[in-house]
């Protein structure tokens, strides 16, 4: 008999509510439920489920703010959203590509729809996670990671039941091509109904799963639908997910967390109220770069 990981809880995110005008999300951590503090190394989860952006003439999106001492991580599957900093980065990610940026020491970034899927409209479904940097590489000068569809790593499933795709760390041997400062595995799954994947991850790793189209059978025993975010338990056992309706799509995230205080304020994340201090007045001082970029 398999020995599972044990489900610690299933959670819904908060409300949905813009960020600037292009992106309509619902936080699932920190401020959707209590359990954000107990998943490092993640620190945010902003989810942007299927919606119809209407055509427009002007770009949506945010513009220029600052980040310090962690990395974005913003995940495509449908739409095309721009990224640009102050430090030379850009890049255009559309369904399947990943954005991985190290802001590090402290940078200016914006992110919008691109302007042909601006003018077109049409369906926008992305995540946006927020990843923490241990003490010693807090201060990494900035950095830009451009992971498209065709780098991932892929495993396909038994009885042509689905697809693995990794972003990060590995899957059964196969590996991400995301470079990270601390050990992650990140991935997700295409299941047709009734394709199954059972795997192990490190038991002292923070697991979640968030579901992301159809419904699914975790564990043998917990069913799940779109917008659950499966918490599991740290403890050792396998994980398994079943496909129950056609055409099911789950992210996974677990990640060696980072046994640090965690001072969060805003756009940057240190490990104490003086670095904050610091970070803030730095960015006033222009220490981080021009805006007008």
């Amino acid at each position: 008999m398999t020995a599972y990981r044990s489900i610690q809880g299933t959670h819904r995110g908060a409300p949905f509510h813009m960020v600037g005008d292009g992106f309509r999300v619902s936080n699932y951590f920190p401020s959707g439920e209590d359990f954000g503090a107990r998943f490092s190394p993640f620190l945010l989860m902003d989810y942007n489920a299927p919606y119809e952006f209407p055509s427009s003439d002007s770009v949506k999106g945010v513009g220029a703010h600052p980040h310090r001492g962690f990395e974005t991580v913003t995940i495509a599957y449908e739409g095309y959203i721009e990224h640009h900093d102050n430090h030379g980065s850009h890049g255009v990610i559309g369904p399947g590509d990943v954005q991985w940026m190290t802001a590090g020491s402290g940078l200016l970034h914006k992110e919008y729809h691109e302007k042909e899927f601006s003018k077109r409209g049409g369906l926008f479904h992305m995540i946006q996670l927020w990843v923490n940097l241990p003490r010693e590489h807090k201060m990494h000068p900035p950095k830009y990671q451009e992971l498209t569809k065709d780098k991932m790593g892929y495993v396909d499933l038994p009885d042509n039941g689905g697809t693995v795709r990794i972003i990060a760390g590995e899957y059964n041997g196969t590996q991400g091509p995301a470079s990270t400062f601390t050990p992650i595995h990140l991935f997700d799954m295409s299941l047709k109904k009734g394709g199954k994947a059972s795997f192990e991850l490190p038991p002292a790793f923070n697991t979640g799963a968030l579901i992301l189209r159809g419904t699914v059978k975790v564990n043998d025993e917990t069913t799940a639908g779109e917008g659950d975010f499966v918490l599991f338990r740290n403890e050792a056992g396998d994980i398994s997910v079943e496909g129950i309706s056609e055409d099911a799509l789950v992210i996974f995230l677990s990640g060696e967390p980072i046994d640090e205080p965690v001072f969060m304020h805003g756009p940057f994340v240190m490990n104490s109220r003086e670095e904050l201090i610091e970070a803030f007045k730095d960015f006033q001082a222009g220490k981080m770069g021009r805006a007008n970029f």
